[in-house]
């Protein structure tokens, strides 16, 4: 595999290019959500990843503001994903993604992404809103977020004007979602892993931890290289300034194929936080 480090980007099916290691801001909010930004684009990260439902997009879009102005890069050598709240119909699509640049005081959105709640009627139209965003320079990529296979061809039977680049998926060791993440490769759609490091909830597995000594790494950092070896783009989240550091420490080692298959195989099926692609009423 060609090396990885922290400027390494994955072209997407539009032709454009995301940074493979980004930054989550679930559950941050306020001085803290901005400080953690901040601290993320100082330590080299250019990837942040924030949502409409997470109520930060302001404090994260002042924080990329403030960067750019005391760091002289430049607003496009930063990735900036948002994500929509609720399919609420075509109309409110179209006033949710101007609210959202709004918010966060940019002039386009990298990457816009929406869910596949409530039903089909309502995830159809918010693309219809997000295809003509692309199309106004708004938007630069869409994607979409837990979208199991059957929301996937539901969206390609339409013949789509715009095709979905990334689908945000919870992906990990202890959930691999393996067909999933075949069908997405065979489309091209580039997969986010949301929840990289499982919400720290098996930190104590005996083979990551022993994965983890051998390289004198710990756990988190492990499941990023992971991440980014199966060809992901891991979005962990922190708000602890150590952390965000520590969690871009994940260049200076490698796993061996062996490994990355020893990690594969604890799959279990462990939701982190919920499962939409698993909910069979959607």
């Amino acid at each position: 595999m060609s090396k990885l480090d922290i400027n390494t980007r994955v072209k997407l099916l539009d032709g454009n290019t995301i940074p493979q290691l980004g930054f989550g801001t679930y559950e941050s909010d306020g001085k803290e959500c901005y400080n953690s930004v901040l601290w993320a684009l100082e330590a080299g990260y250019r990837h942040i990843d924030t949502a409409e439902w997470y109520e930060n997009e302001a404090e994260t879009g002042a924080a990329i503001r403030d960067f750019i102005k005391s760091s002289g890069v430049t607003r496009e050598e930063i990735f900036y994903t948002t994500k929509l709240k609720v399919n609420g119909g075509y109309e409110h699509v179209k006033k949710a993604i101007r609210k959202s640049l709004k918010e966060a005081g940019l002039d386009y959105l990298d990457l816009f992404v929406h869910g596949p709640y409530p039903d089909k009627e309502a995830r159809l139209a918010s693309w219809k809103a997000i295809e003509e965003a692309v199309q106004e320079g708004l938007i630069k990529s869409a994607g979409v977020s837990n979208y199991a296979i059957r929301h996937l061809e539901e969206l390609y039977a339409t013949n789509p004007k715009v095709l979905p680049a990334i689908n945000q998926i919870d992906v990990h060791p202890f959930m691999t979602r393996e067909k999933e993440v075949e069908f997405n490769k065979k489309h091209n759609i580039a997969i986010e892993a949301w929840g990289p490091l499982a919400r720290a909830m098996r930190f104590n597995n005996p083979t990551l931890q022993s994965i983890a000594k051998k390289y004198s790494k710990s756990p988190a950092q492990v499941l990023i290289r992971w991440s980014l070896q199966k060809g992901y783009i891991p979005l962990p989240k922190s708000v602890t300034k150590e952390r965000v550091i520590a969690n871009t420490q994940v260049f200076d080692f490698e796993l061996t194929s062996d490994e990355v298959e020893t990690l594969s195989g604890l799959d279990e099926y462990l939701v982190t936080d919920w499962d939409p692609i698993g909910d069979s009423s959607v």
